[in-house]
């Protein structure tokens, strides 16, 4: 049974209320991407001055790799919902039709355009997924994603240039899924920290050479995100880079694999899946890790996801702290619950770093996800969340405020 005739058949809507706990060529045509070469027309730090892309939560499995031009087999092993259509339906039904077979630059939508206009000379998002046809679904979780390897030039028509992989998604589907994604990955020209064949390979950096200087991008997978602890990649083995612990044993991990591939005049990103899924308080051990790092110079951005929704930012001693950047592309369309924290509104954070790191400027394009796409938010949207990125700055010393071109900026107090 094709996509269309399974949702004319009421998409297998068995589901209750709520699931809300559940969690080719290169570029798009006319897609302008700086990569390792460009920048920034002008960029805002001056000469030498590094703008990135950072987004969180990119998951191109289950539902959106359904509406693509290659899909996986559907079923899945979750306990409420048992086929990827479904994810679908529950989108169309909330908003409208999703079209069959969509091009691949079709789920970042209007987001394009604003990294046409921004122009950064690196991307980088969480992938949250396996990228495979390995049906070897790992026993020990409820909710598992993949998408088919011929849909990586959904990956590619956005130019990114590094897709961490430190989470609690990317081996979903075993050791043969893993091995599977960092071949397709790598093969599409994409740089992946974060997962690797061995412990080695895992624990490598991202490296990406820019107009403006060297970046380096590390990445992590912590416990208190639902990575499995016998995922961590070992001799020989497949799996993430796994962090045990955020104590000083932890940052003491970190600053050592830093300082080992870290050379003068790099600038470094440390990407960690980190928390929970849905509140805005950060743990204390999160805030003093991030704080133990930038202390020992092991990081100039704290690149940190897992929560559904964007959640407050850091100035510390002049480096910037993403507590939670949110989901940036997901199929959560039509599934209730939490409602308060409009998980549908996403964020395009554009930090601008001078020479030595330190953060010149912050700018955020609001979105939001509609029919599995990108698109800008509404005033009332951009409004809501500066309230609430404002709001829950104000605390560690940072305000947000909108700029006259509907997108909004971080200020220190």
């Amino acid at each position: 049974m094709d996509r269309r005739e399974f949702l004319a058949r009421g998409g297998g809507l068995v589901l209750g209320a709520s699931l809300a706990g559940c969690a080719g060529p290169r570029l798009a045509e006319g897609e302008p991407h700086a990569g390792g070469s460009g920048g920034p027309a002008a960029a805002p730090g001056g000469v030498g001055a590094l703008t990135l892309f950072l987004a969180g939560d990119v998951m191109t499995g289950r539902g959106i790799d359904q509406v693509l031009p290659h899909s996986v087999d559907p079923r899945l092993h979750e306990p409420h919902v048992l086929d990827a259509r479904t994810y679908v339906a529950l989108a169309e039904r909330a908003n409208g039709p999703i079209p069959d077979r969509a091009h691949y630059g079709y789920p970042w939508g209007e987001a394009l355009g604003e990294l046409r206009r921004v122009r950064p000379h690196a991307r980088i998002v969480n992938l949250e997924t396996a990228v495979t046809t390995s049906d070897d679904w790992w026993r020990g979780k409820a909710i598992h994603y993949r998408m088919h390897p011929g849909n990586v030039p959904v990956l590619t028509a956005a130019g990114l240039d590094v897709c961490v992989l430190g989470n609690n998604h990317v081996m979903d589907w075993g050791g043969a899924g893993l091995r599977e994604t960092l071949r397709t990955l790598r093969r599409a020209g994409l740089r992946t920290p974060g997962a690797g064949e061995d412990r080695e390979e895992a624990e490598a950096p991202a490296a990406v050479g820019t107009s403006a200087g060297r970046l380096l991008v590390f990445s992590y997978g912590s416990p208190t995100a639902g990575v499995p602890p016998g995922w961590r990649a070992g001799e020989g083995e497949p799996g993430v880079n796994f962090l045990p612990e955020l104590g000083a044993g932890g940052a003491r991990e970190v600053i050592e694999h830093v300082r080992a591939h870290r050379r003068e005049g790099d600038r470094v990103v440390v990407s960690i899946h980190w928390g929970g899924n849905w509140g805005y308080e950060v743990p204390p051990p999160q805030r003093d890790f991030a704080h133990r790092l930038v202390d020992a110079g092991a990081a100039d951005v704290v690149h940190g996801h897992s929560s559904h929704h964007p959640k407050g930012i850091e100035v510390y001693r002049g480096r910037l702290i993403l507590y939670g950047a949110g989901d940036f592309l997901n199929d959560y369309e039509g599934i209730e619950g939490h409602e308060t924290f409009r998980g549908d509104l996403t964020l395009m954070y554009f930090p601008t770093l001078d020479r030595s790191g330190a953060l010149v400027s912050l700018e955020m394009a609001p979105m939001r996800i509609r029919r599995f796409r990108l698109q800008r938010a509404s005033r009332e949207e951009a409004r809501w969340l500066q309230t609430m990125l404002d709001r829950e700055s104000r605390r560690f010393g940072a305000r947000v405020e909108a700029t006259p071109t509907g997108r909004l900026a971080l200020h220190r107090e």
